[in-house]
């Protein structure tokens, strides 16, 4: 599964994430997935 438009991969958890969620808020939805790399894979 790769990033798009209602999918995002995190690291970690940082407070400047919020303006993604409030992003997914105001379109279609999505899902943020916190400690995943940008390539799909386990974040250690």
């Amino acid at each position: 599964m790769s990033e798009s438009q209602n999918i995002e991969y995190k690291e970690s958890w940082r407070t400047e994430y919020l303006k993604w969620v409030c992003g997914f808020a105001n379109a279609q939805g999505g899902t943020i997935y916190i400690g995943i790399d940008d390539d799909g894979k386990l974040s250690v």
